[in-house]
């Protein structure tokens, strides 16, 4: 069984197109919630032929595994959205639409999109080495070793730093231990991706959250800002907004008739980034593949990472189950927020769990 190998806990997110050269591509109008307010059009799941029989089975296993918010949207539209439980924080008060989780590792591909922008713009080259933005002995690997690594590196999980460390969240030169050649290891580390943000920071002239703001928030309206949790800068929005960042991705970065994200990157994000991890983009999570790899873990696993979920799926995935799907074909964002439903390191099986369901109401 796939949970047998699933083990473990990390902080996160993205699964792709099923041709490593494709990008989102929707089929249909995509409908944008305006900017400034509230306001979303909903669609009925019986005026898209959707099973309504099944979704009482979806809202048990919800509350099952401890689901705070799960939005699923149709051609830009909300078809299901649910809310249960309690806040984040103050954990006397209902979780609504205006409650505030964390994305975890789903972030990521918010980083990476940041990152994007970044290149764009001509202030960040991914082949720069890492040490062009945050200076000479940012590791503790020898100079020779630490000019190997460039941005691009960090991006796909291929920095060749040891994951085995005693903390794999630690930023300082004492975690970051040379285990081989950048570019002929794929693993999921956390250090080397949290180190974006000082690459990110340094090449633009301004903070995280100054950059996100600019860039990505006020042309989509989404809210939501980094905090630094442990040694880590984690996103923290309503589920609403990262609805709106999905939505931004299944139009190839495009947000109503404002590009927002470059398609190109978009496209370099939602493809196979090296020929180790099939199903690893840039910081995002490829469904479809013929294997994939787990975080902790050097073995390659057959087969796809979410065999329940379409093939064509991109997906950003964080700790305790925080997701953002992306299905191009069908025109389809899914959101899930809420507290740990396994104790998986990211959650591929609790995502193929939440697909089987899906897929029961989906045609």
């Amino acid at each position: 069984m796939r949970s047998t190998y699933l083990v473990g806990s990390v902080i996160l997110l993205f699964a792709a197109c099923g041709s490593d050269s494709s990008s989102p591509s929707p089929s249909a109008t995509l409908y944008f919630p305006p900017l400034g307010t509230s306001t979303w059009e909903t669609t009925s799941p019986s005026s898209l032929g959707w099973n309504e029989s099944k979704i009482a089975e979806l809202d048990a296993f919800l509350e099952d595994t401890d689901t705070r918010a799960l939005l699923v949207l149709k051609d830009g539209k909300i078809v299901i959205e649910k809310y249960s439980g309690k806040q984040l924080l103050n954990t006397s008060l209902d979780f609504t639409m205006t409650s505030n989780w964390y994305w975890a590792s789903a972030g990521k591909t918010l980083t990476s999109a940041l990152a994007g922008i970044a290149e764009s713009q001509g202030e960040i080259d991914f082949d720069d080495k890492t040490s062009d933005y945050l200076g000479t002995g940012w590791s503790d690997l020898t100079l020779t070793q630490e000019n190997e690594i460039t941005i691009r590196h960090q991006l796909t999980m291929t920095t060749g730093l040891d994951d085995a460390v005693t903390n794999p969240d630690c930023i300082e030169p004492s975690c970051l231990v040379y285990k081989t050649e950048p570019g002929t290891r794929w693993a999921y580390h956390n250090a080397p991706y949290t180190l974006l943000d000082g690459v990110i920071t340094e090449a633009t002239g301004k903070n995280l959250n100054t950059f996100v703001n600019d860039e990505i928030k006020i042309k989509t309206g989404m809210d939501g800002q980094y905090i630094q949790t442990g040694d880590n800068n984690v996103f923290y929005s309503t589920p609403r907004s990262m609805a709106r960042f999905g939505l931004l991705l299944l139009n190839n970065g495009k947000w109503n008739k404002t590009q927002v994200i470059p398609q190109t990157y978009v496209a370099l994000m939602t493809t196979t980034s090296q020929n180790i991890n099939l199903s690893y983009g840039y910081l995002t999570w490829l469904n479809g593949k013929t294997s994939f790899m787990i975080p902790k873990s050097q073995l390659v696993f057959p087969g796809s990472v979410s065999p329940n979920a379409p093939d064509n799926m991109v997906a950003a995935m964080g700790k305790n189950g925080q997701l953002i799907n992306i299905v191009p074909a069908d025109n389809l964002v899914v959101i899930r927020v809420g507290d740990a439903p396994d104790d998986n390191l990211v959650p591929f099986t609790f995502q193929d769990d939440l697909w089987e369901k899906l897929n029961e109401i989906i045609p």
